[in-house]
């Protein structure tokens, strides 16, 4: 694959994974790390830059399941003063983590280099019109909720999909069409199987277990298992007690292909991805 340009910063495809520190500005994170004043979010950017990040994601919206979606204005509220104090302060790309257009137009305002679109462009098309015109990346996420996936009553994903990595497959490959139709070339967009979103955990394994089939859309591609439920269900630990759990997901999915990790405990899995580069891509770094 060739080189992605973000910002002042080119990745290199193949040559080591990347990490990517989550800074949730949100007060109802999943994971229990949110942060929503401006200060200690940019405090814990800083140390996640010491501890080796290569890209920081800032989101003011929570994605667990169940959350109260929030105005386009306090989202706004929460990502902006974060993004402009980063950008000012730090030398990794930043991503912003929505799925709405007018988000992301303040946000790169702001000084974001990235985005990460958890639908994948099918919420709001206008994000990869944006990125096309301002010549950014852009995650595009499988996200199955919208079909069924998730049951609002109790709270869970149910997962009724046959093949889940068939579906998960199609899901991106339509992201990329519409993202190469919108004026994206190929070397700006990034896929992400969208771990926790719309599967059941059994699924979540089941496409770590088959992760290096997305190879076949010919993008970089980026993991978000850290601290999920297939976690919970397997080790049965509240949220901060899976950090293990995270590094042997994130381990084996560098083995079957991953190009990014987005993480919530970088100082270890910084670790985590260079023994596992030395051995999968025979990096030293």
């Amino acid at each position: 694959m060739s080189i992605t340009r973000c910002g002042k910063t080119e990745f290199h495809w193949g040559e080591r994974t990347y990490v990517m520190g989550i800074i949730n500005v949100t007060p109802d994170s999943f994971s229990g790390d949110g942060i929503p004043e401006v200060g200690p979010a940019v405090a814990q950017a800083h140390r996640f830059v010491s501890e080796g990040a290569d890209i920081l994601d800032v989101g003011g919206e929570s994605t667990r399941p169940g959350a109260t979606p929030i105005s386009v204005e306090e989202e706004l509220r929460r990502v902006v003063p974060v993004v402009e104090r980063l950008a000012s302060e730090v030398t990794v790309p930043i991503s912003v983590d929505t799925y709405k257009s007018e988000v992301a137009v303040q946000a790169l305002d702001a000084g974001a280099t990235m985005l990460n679109d958890q639908w994948g462009l099918k919420r709001d098309p206008h994000l990869g019109e944006l990125a096309a015109a301002r010549g950014v990346p852009i995650v595009l996420m499988s996200n199955q909720r919208e079909k069924g996936g998730y049951d609002a009553a109790n709270r869970r994903d149910t997962g009724f999909y046959e093949d889940v990595m068939a579906e998960v497959t199609a899901f991106l490959r339509g992201s990329i069409e519409t993202a190469l139709r919108l004026g994206l070339s190929p070397e700006q967009i990034i896929v992400d199987p969208g771990i926790g979103f719309g599967k059941t955990w059994q699924q979540d394994i089941e496409i770590m277990r088959r992760l290096d089939e997305l190879k076949t859309l010919g993008q970089p591609i980026l993991i978000g298992p850290s601290r999920k439920s297939l976690l919970k269900m397997v080790l049965n630990l509240p949220a901060n007690e899976r950090v293990e759990g995270t590094a042997a997901v994130v381990a084996l999915g560098i083995a079957k292909g991953a190009d990014i990790v987005r993480v919530h405990d970088v100082k270890q899995m910084v670790r985590v991805c260079r023994v596992t580069d030395a051995i999968v891509r025979r990096s030293p770094r």
